[in-house]
């Protein structure tokens, strides 16, 4: 008999159960590449090439647990998309007001103040590559700009292909740069036993290399991404869950590589850096003293892939998360992955809203410096939305929200409770270190 319901949401159903492959294949792989290269941003490489200067190879195990951590984290918010038909807010939602309450404030204030960093990160390689052209200010509003054009205009699949293209780069690149200093695989291999160095704070300097690998919010957003590559029933699970693999040896590739400069080019020669993005213009510079200029324009070309990956990555997959919640704030029930899937998404209005939230309103912060307060909240927030995704992905992939099969083993919860724990410490540590006196 014929439906005539009017359900397309069955078709689609049906649809996707059909072309689903039985099992996975690195041929579908696409969300996870997204997600690594909008997670290693500029400062992450700035931490990890300081952590190598500081400490040698002695923190190497500490970076690949990161990526242990960050893979049962995506996992799970892919688990939950596709298990559930539903997106993560709609998943949030069914918890308490309080995390529409959180989420707003967080997307309002990160969005704001993030908006500028990824812009003024993008611009820094591009005035070092061409300082004659224009002042770094403006390189940033072009950034930002060229961002907002090519994620409008451009649905998911294109999208996905640029980041593939771009993280190509940042691939050679750091790779190069890593073979270049020559590492010591000896003390690297070493550097895989899990000791701590002897200095202060070393435990908390280990628990923030851990933690400050590979994304914060883009994290959240790998369940979209997957919803927006087709990726919408539980057929489709195995191949989530490579993809998702695929994604973090990406990222662990690029960390180890960058802690193998900073452990050989900087370690060794007792050279400091600037922590933030400046730090990797520092050492553009000192690549060229070493090793001639050449080497020093290519390490800026990845250093630029670095950070516009991040700022469009941001643009698409926070601007995706933030048309959910608007959907779901104007009483269209529960959000669907098939929404997302279709591209209607990328189309609405509350999706290019906040791409010009993230691209305009920031430039006065570019022009004006960052106002305290803001950059304090902007902290706090940045710092809390961590141990908040760790802790509802718990809660949601232990209920009945989510079918019994896919619930979580005992694996999966250890990691998990083991991500909470781990950013709930480094959120006091980084509530705790705001300079509140000046702030009252």
């Amino acid at each position: 008999m014929a439906d005539t319901t009017g359900n397309t949401t069955d078709t689609a159903d049906t649809h996707a159960a059909e072309t689903a492959p039985r099992k996975s294949s690195w041929r579908y792989i696409g969300p996870g590449i997204v997600v690594a290269a909008t997670g290693v941003g500029a400062g992450d490489l700035v931490a990890t090439l300081i952590a190598g200067s500081n400490f040698g190879y002695t923190l190497l195990w500490a970076a690949i647990v990161g990526c242990l951590v960050k893979i049962s984290l995506a996992e799970a918010a892919g688990r939950w998309h596709l298990a559930t038909g539903r997106t993560l807010f709609d998943g949030w939602a069914s918890l308490g007001r309080w995390t529409t309450y959180f989420f707003v404030v967080y997307a309002v204030i990160w969005g704001f103040v993030y908006g500028a960093a990824a812009m003024s990160s993008s611009a820094l390689p591009l005035q070092a590559l061409f300082p004659d052209v224009m002042d770094l200010k403006w390189w940033g509003v072009a950034c930002g700009v060229v961002g907002l054009v090519f994620v409008w205009f451009n649905k998911y699949a294109v999208f996905e292909k640029v980041m593939t293209v771009l993280v190509g780069v940042m691939f050679v690149v750091t790779v190069y740069l890593a073979v270049r200093v020559t590492p010591n695989l000896g003390d690297a291999f070493a550097g895989l036993l899990p000791v701590l160095p002897d200095e202060k704070d070393s435990v908390l300097n280990t628990l923030g290399l851990i933690g400050g690998v590979g994304g914060t919010i883009t994290l959240a957003a790998y369940g979209y991404w997957v919803n927006a590559k087709g990726w919408t029933s539980t057929r489709w699970m195995a191949v989530m869950r490579l993809d998702n693999r695929v994604a973090y040896i990406t990222t662990g590739i690029f960390v180890v590589a960058m802690l193998f400069v900073g452990a050989e080019l900087l370690h060794s020669a007792n050279v400091a850096i600037a922590g933030g993005d400046k730090g990797l213009v520092q050492l553009g510079g000192i690549l060229e003293d070493e090793y001639g200029t050449a080497t020093a324009k290519f390490f800026l070309i990845g250093f630029f892939a670095t950070s516009f990956t991040s700022l469009i990555g941001v643009w698409h997959g926070v601007s995706l998360m933030f048309a959910d919640f608007v959907a779901r704030y104007r009483g269209r029930g529960e959000a669907k992955g098939e929404e997302v899937a279709r591209g209607a998404r990328e189309r609405s209005w509350p999706f290019r809203a906040y791409l010009l939230w993230l691209t305009f309103p920031p430039v006065v912060l570019l022009f004006q410096g960052q106002p305290f307060r803001l950059v304090i909240v902007y902290g706090v927030l940045g710092a809390a939305f961590m141990p908040f995704l760790a802790l509802t992905l718990l809660w949601l992939l232990n209920s009945a929200r989510t079918p019994r099969k896919w619930r979580n083993g005992t694996l999966s919860n250890v990691m998990l409770v083991l991500a909470g724990l781990l950013f709930l410490i480094l959120c006091v540590k980084q509530i705790w270190d705001q300079p509140w006196s000046e702030f009252l």
